[in-house]
């Protein structure tokens, strides 16, 4: 198939694929694709499905005991709502549309909107695992035949931007594009709007997030010495935008800058200051619901509590960030196989995930992070058992046993992440490296 769009009917559309530009007057950040805010701002708003879900469920759970009236027999009982069966897949996508948007996003325009930020959330059977997946903006991908919410029909592509299907078939498209790519069925999507993160690092109180070394990006107007920062509103906005000022200067070593200040909103939505302010609570929920465009299946308040239930007690450490392998080409990215088909295959298997390359060239090791303390090492009971000889050889006549399958697939060293558990420092970019 031809990498352009070709009309199929009357009712298809030819569409540039030229990216659009931002339209802020203070900073080039927006001039091209690599500079927008959604980024910066849509890329936490996966944890958001998440947290909104924890944040719904807080809400509705934090009331005290009612009083129970004296009813008649009969009377229709309030339904209790259980936690969703099975895993559950949500696909997150920002967009950098400017409609309804405060005026330091630029203007609005008519132009077709791009999902720079694509993350899935998965959630496994047991509800005791939650792997957070970021799909980098500029990997080259085919997009099948889509219908837009217009009712038009776009044509598919053998090789685009995957931050390019909101625009030909919109939400619905990029569902399509991402369940052809990882082979997994993705009932549950939602869009966010770009002031989300803004609101939700204010509910919350601040961000904390720490610098390695000091963050120069003239581009976005970001300047963060290093240290320790509590960042909220415009401030998380500009920390989550930059990309000259953080690791190599790409959009990769971004990602994971970004997947640092995730982890960190994470632990600080779960912490006891937060689900035992119910202000903050409230809050929390309002700025997510409020800046996310739901698909009809989400949209539901049954549905997200339902969803909440399933994530609210998973670990930290079992909440996993990671970004698809991929490998350089000209003007963008391709997946690295067989890396990225194994890690698809352990989501479909419902397998836990488990990195084992490093958190990625834009973050590093925080040395103050928390130690948590060894258990006490126990002497072994006395046993009757007879000691083993170290120089007996196994009797070829009896089959080994098989270790267990512990349902846990150690991702490729490629597949750079973290944990909501980790704490990470942002590796800083300086001006005179760039």
């Amino acid at each position: 198939m031809s990498d352009q769009l070709r009309p199929r009917s009357n009712g298809s559309k030819n569409l540039s694929t030229i990216a659009r530009h931002g339209r802020l007057k203070r900073s080039s950040a927006f001039a091209t694709i690599a500079k927008l805010l959604a980024a910066g701002l849509a890329v936490v708003m996966v944890s958001g499905v998440s947290v909104a879900a924890i944040a719904t469920f807080d809400v509705a759970n934090s009331a005290q005991d009612g009083i129970v009236l004296d009813i008649e027999d009969g009377a229709a009982e309030v339904p209790q709502i259980n936690a969703i069966e099975g895993g559950v897949n949500v696909l997150v996508v920002g967009s950098d549309s400017r409609v309804g948007q405060d005026a330091v996003f630029g203007d609005s325009d008519s132009l077709g909107t791009l999902n720079d930020v694509t993350m899935l959330l998965h959630i496994s059977e047991d509800h005791q695992n939650a792997s957070v997946i970021s799909f980098p903006r500029d990997m080259f991908v085919p997009i099948p035949s889509c219908t837009g919410p217009d009712g038009d029909t776009y044509n598919a592509m053998s090789r685009q931007k995957i931050n390019t299907t909101l625009t030909y078939g919109g939400l619905a498209c990029t569902v399509l594009t991402v369940e052809k790519l990882t082979g997994l069925d993705i009932p549950y999507a939602a869009e966010v709007q770009f002031s989300g993160v803004m609101a939700m690092s204010t509910a919350v109180g601040g961000v904390p997030v720490c610098v390695a070394e000091d963050i120069e990006d003239v581009q976005s107007d970001t300047f963060l010495p290093a240290g320790e920062h509590t960042l909220e509103g415009y401030a998380a906005l500009q920390f989550l935008r930059t990309r000259h000022g953080v690791g190599d200067g790409s959009d990769l070593t971004r990602i994971n800058n970004q997947q640092l200040f995730m982890s960190s909103l994470v632990r600080q939505i779960k912490s006891s200051e937060t689900l035992s302010d119910w202000t903050k609570v409230y809050s929390l929920a309002k700025a997510v619901t409020s800046n996310m465009s739901l698909s009809t299946s989400l949209n539901n308040v049954d549905t997200i509590v339902s969803i909440a239930l399933a994530l609210k007690d998973i670990d930290l450490d079992k909440v996993v960030f990671a970004q698809t392998p991929t490998n350089l080409t000209d003007g963008g990215v391709l997946p690295a196989q067989p890396a990225f088909k194994d890690m698809f295959t352990a989501l479909s298997n419902d397998e836990a995930i488990e990195l084992s390359g490093s958190t990625g060239g834009g973050t590093v090791a925080d040395p103050n992070a928390p130690v948590t303390a060894e258990p006490e090492a126990t002497e072994a009971p006395a046993t009757d058992a007879a000691p083993v000889d170290p120089e007996a050889t196994t009797d070829p006549s009896v089959e080994p046993t098989e270790e267990p399958d512990d349902g846990v697939t150690t991702l490729s060293e490629s597949v750079t992440g973290q944990t909501a558990g980790d704490y990470t420092c942002t590796a800083g970019r300086t001006l005179r490296d760039q």
